[in-house]
């Protein structure tokens, strides 16, 4: 016969509901920080906004200020864009065509550049063509569609081969833009590593009049895979 006490409803109805406590105590450690804090709950929430803010502006995305003209007309001295720093994580790489924010430190000076990308890892891009065009692994770009009116592609010719994990950037103001073909001689030939892109520059959210999604030209779609690349 089993003889074990089976427990009553008054014995479970008086059992500690360690949820509520759990609970109870968690507050009860909220209101003496706001006790202890000044301006009480106002200052904590405060704290925790600049604390959320913080952490999405290290880890997702980051507002970034446009210092010169070189990527006019697009994008204009004094616009601000959020960065995208979750597009090339996870897998992802810097795609042609993109616009990318990076650490130029180094290789362009010590500062943040905004460029667009125009070849990745193992392209061959050159210029010009006899049509004034760059070619990317042998296929011309028409560039009107962001190039600054009234400028050339290029007016320093160039013939370069993109190293693995590195991209060859250009202004989109070429006639305004230190970028790669500046750099060709000096360290790392003008090539940016693609661990200093801080992230992708996505939108233009300021002044409200310039507010647009920054989209990827389709005249990049139409570059073939470089020769031993994937994609």
């Amino acid at each position: 016969m089993d003889t074990e006490a089976q427990p009553t409803e008054r014995d479970r109805s008086s059992r500690p509901d360690t949820g509520a406590m759990e609970e109870r105590s968690r507050f009860a450690l909220v209101s003496r920080i706001t006790e202890w804090l000044p301006g009480g709950w106002i200052t904590l929430t405060l704290f925790v906004c600049l604390l959320f803010l913080l952490l999405l502006n290290t880890f997702v995305v980051q507002p970034f200020q446009i210092p010169s003209g070189s990527m006019e007309e697009g994008l204009r001295i004094g616009d601000r864009v959020l960065v995208n720093k979750l597009a090339y994580r996870f897998g992802a790489e810097p795609r042609r065509g993109d616009v990318v924010v990076f650490d130029g430190t180094g290789y362009f000076g010590d500062a943040d550049y905004i460029k667009r990308v125009v070849g990745v890892g193992r392209d061959h891009v050159v210029c010009c063509d006899k049509e004034g065009r760059i070619e990317v692994n042998g296929r011309p770009v028409d560039e009107t569609a962001f190039l600054h009116p009234g400028d050339s592609a290029s007016a320093v010719p160039f013939d370069v081969v993109v190293p693995d994990g590195t991209l060859f950037v250009l202004g989109d103001h070429r006639s305004n833009s230190s970028d790669s073909r500046d750099h060709l001689g000096s360290p790392g030939g003008g090539m940016i590593p693609v661990g200093d892109v801080i992230g992708r520059a996505d939108w233009i959210v300021w002044p409200t009049g310039h507010w647009r999604h920054l989209d990827r030209p389709a005249a990049y779609a139409r570059v073939p895979a470089a020769e031993g690349a994937h994609g």
